[in-house]
Parts: structure tokens; C-alpha cells; sequence
């Protein structure tokens, strides 16, 4: 359940308030990048987080491991370093941990919807699979999300690394963060990390013009809903930016 204006023990001092974001932001509490839906600080303290970081559950199970009780924590548990089992990244704030197996999820990872759709495309994530990731061209690794036609498959793994790389550019700078230049940056960057899935599309095809064209658009959308699902907002329309670049040839 969502509130438009809630309290938080991170940010005790003021209030946060829903509201949407088409441009990345950092979550103060998981660390990660976030896109579309966060909580804001009401006075304006440049503190966001995600949704599931703003109102997190105590607990949960996953389906992909159903043996482990999963815990929310503030903080990585312990003094050796910790990487989430399903994108393999750091952990280095919020956390869902398993006491009992040791497995760590951030908190976006730990919600990614099983299935992702719009009509078009349709995408169902698994731990693993053997379909190449079109992306890195390997299979297995992380979990991955593949559509149902089994043309399409990406590595959380890979998506979240391009989106790595663009934020490590981006906001090496602290202090340039919220500025409107560095708004026109964030559509910059990330413009230059999605055609290398591009690239990789159009050079393993050997069909025609007009189907590799539809194959882009078809692995366009696919990216764009798995970017937005790990950004921790499914539902959200991703910059600009990337919506261009799925309508290109």
C-alpha cells in the first residue's frame, strides 16, 4: 500500500511524499539508482528513496527460495562484504537477508515481478536459463528475464551494470545531483549504454531489413520494461531517452 506523505526512520527530521521522477535518482537507503515512482523529503533535503525501500515488510519469502525467510535490514549484516544473489552487485545499505542461508537481495531485486507484460511482450524471470543474454552472450549467471517467444533474454546482472556505469559517470559529483544539468545528463548516458544491446541484436541476425528492424523494437521493449522493473518501478515510462531508441531502425 502507498501513502502520499509518510515518516521515515531514515530521515527523521521531515516528512517524505510520494511522487514521480522521469529521471534517475539514488535511493539513500538501498543505494541503488531509481526511476519513476520514490519518496521525496517535503523540505526539500535531496534524501529519496524507493517504494519498497520507503515501506518495506519486515519479512518475506521468494519462490526461488523457498527454504529461506528473508529479513529487512538497515545495513549489510556482518563485516564481509555482500553481494545481492540476484543481480550479483554490492550490497552496501537496505537489505532483505537469510539468516539461515546467508542469501542477500536488495530490496527492488527481492520485488521484481515475475512476469512482465504489456500486450506485445512478455517476460518471465528465472533464476536461471539457458538462452544467451543478449546482452553479454552468456548463459546462466544471474537471474534473467525471458520472453515468452524465447527470442529475448537479459541478465538482471547486465542491466543492472549498464546502469552502473551510467550513474558512476554520472554522479561522481555529489554535489551536482538535482541540478537541470545534470538532468539533460542522465537522458546523455544513458543514451550511450543501450545501443551496445542494439548492436549485439543487429549483428547476430541474418534475416531481412524489416525483421531485424522488429527484432530491435521487440528487444527495445523488452529492455525497457526490465531497466524499469529493476529501477524499482514497473510501471514506469522510462526517459525519454530510451523510448527514442526503441523507435529507431
Amino acid at each position: 500500500m502507498k501513502y502520499s506523505e509518510i515518516s521515515h526512520f531514515g530521515h527523521p527530521a521531515h516528512s517524505i511524499r510520494l511522487e514521480h521522477s522521469e529521471l534517475p535518482f539514488k535511493c539513500d537507503g538501498c543505494k541503488e539508482a531509481g526511476i519513476g515512482s520514490r519518496y521525496r523529503c517535503t523540505a526539500s533535503c535531496d534524501f529519496d528513496l524507493h517504494v519498497h525501500c520507503a515501506i518495506p515488510s519486515p519479512k518475506i519469502n521468494h519462490p526461488f527460495y523457498t527454504k529461506c525467510s528473508f529479513q529487512f535490514l538497515t545495513r549489510p549484516p556482518g563485516d564481509i562484504p555482500r553481494y545481492c544473489n540476484a543481480c550479483e552487485k554490492d550490497v552496501a545499505g537496505f537489505v532483505y537477508h537469510c539468516p539461515a542461508c546467508g542469501f542477500d537481495l536488495h530490496p527492488c531485486c527481492a520485488k521484481l515481478p515475475m512476469v512482465l507484460e504489456d500486450g506485445e511482450v512478455k517476460l518471465h524471470l528465472y533464476k536461471k536459463v539457458s538462452l544467451s543474454c543478449q546482452r553479454c552472450g552468456r548463459k546462466g549467471r544471474s537471474w534473467s528475464y525471458r520472453s515468452t517467444c524465447k527470442k529475448y533474454s537479459l541478465h538482471v546482472a547486465c542491466v543492472r551494470e549498464m546502469l552502473v556505469e551510467s550513474w558512476s559517470e554520472l554522479y561522481g559529483s555529489s554535489s551536482h545531483r538535482g541540478s537541470k544539468g545534470t538532468a539533460n545528463a542522465s537522458q546523455r548516458v544513458l543514451e550511450t549504454r543501450i545501443p551496445s544491446l542494439k548492436d549485439t541484436i543487429q549483428a547476430s541476425s541474418r534475416k531481412g531489413k524489416g525483421k531485424v528492424k522488429k527484432g530491435w523494437e521487440m528487444a527495445g521493449l523488452a529492455l525497457q520494461f526490465v531497466v524499469s522493473a529493476v529501477l524499482g518501478d514497473p510501471g514506469a515510462l522510462i526517459a525519454s531517452a530510451i523510448v527514442s531508441l526503441v523507435s529507431r531502425g
